[in-house]
């Protein structure tokens, strides 16, 4: 397991010779991974182990890809996912019947979740309806219009889709410069041996497929879910202060919430910095239980 692992560079050439690598790793025929899993349980063996993570860098690398929409380095992504990777492997118990990619989805999945809450992504990414759905279906409407270019949209396209997803033009210009940092699925990759294509070509996802994204409004309404149960760790005062700075559409100034609860801005911010850690700790508590809940649920299944 100490063996070292194909590193992501920054950047789209490191992606993209990343991406390059890891195709090159054999998948495994189900007896094969069977003894190499025994193999490392029973004897430690990290050749084993070694092999077992490098021919699943794949599913990693499709799980992460979904994950695209965060405003993360898609690379620092990825890189959360083989840190769930490896977990799985280190408790996969062959002798249950299932392939290790249909265990170790789950833990590729709780890790980069766990990533993602950690950047608090929950809060960056605004809180209306309109913010919501700019935030889950700009790429979507870009495809459409054919807006594939890196960088600021023309102003034509920022009308139209502004217009399209009824929200400002100043909201499209701020929500795609927060995005811009990842790379296309639908970029063009090197050729290797003759082959070429786009990323997209090259992420075959060779298990069973359990993986049929989440409808975006399901996942939003879990993240919220998440985020008004953490609210319950403030008191009245941080829960108003950390509303009306952190998540209000208008946010109030520390001069106003000074005067509202008669105390210095200073000590404003201080209650909103505090109410911030309080709730995001308890969101990510809140990520982990229900990460360890649905791996429980899911061996569950594949044991029965």
């Amino acid at each position: 397991m100490a063996q070292t692992l194909p590193s992501i560079v920054s950047g789209e050439g490191g992606l993209t010779r990343y991406l390059e690598e890891v195709r090159r790793f054999p998948m495994l025929q189900p007896e094969e991974e069977y003894m190499l899993a025994k193999r490392y349980r029973e004897h430690d063996d990290t050749d084993a182990a070694h092999r077992l993570v490098t021919s699943h860098l794949r599913l990693v690398a499709k799980i992460a890809m979904g994950y695209r929409g965060y405003g993360l380095p898609i690379g620092e992504v990825i890189s959360e996912g083989n840190v769930g990777l490896m977990q799985a492997v280190k408790k996969f118990e062959p002798e249950r019947g299932f392939r290790l990619a249909t265990y170790a989805m789950w833990w590729i999945k709780a890790s980069i979740q766990e990533y993602i809450l950690r950047s608090w992504s929950l809060v960056k990414m605004g809180t209306t309806a309109n913010q919501k759905r700019l935030f889950f279906n700009l790429r979507k409407v870009k495809g459409k219009i054919q807006a594939l270019e890196e960088g600021d949209l023309k102003p034509e396209q920022i009308t139209e889709i502004a217009t399209r997803l009824n929200v400002s033009e100043e909201e499209v210009i701020s929500m795609n410069r927060r995005l811009s940092g990842d790379a296309s699925l639908n970029a063009p990759i090197r050729a290797t041996e003759g082959e070429s294509g786009e990323w997209q070509d090259w992420l075959v996802d060779e298990h069973e497929s359990q993986e049929d994204m989440l409808v975006e409004q399901d996942e939003l309404e879990s993240r919220r879910s998440m985020l008004d149960e953490a609210m319950g760790v403030l008191n009245d005062r941080e829960r108003r202060i950390f509303e009306a700075r952190r998540l209000s559409e208008d946010p109030l100034t520390l001069e106003e919430l000074s005067g509202e609860f008669e105390i210095s801005r200073e000590r404003v911010r201080q209650i909103e910095v505090r109410a911030f850690e309080k709730v995001q700790e308890a969101v990510q508590a809140t990520a982990r239980q229900r990460a360890a809940s649905t791996r429980s649920a899911q061996m569950e299944h594949a044991a029965g």
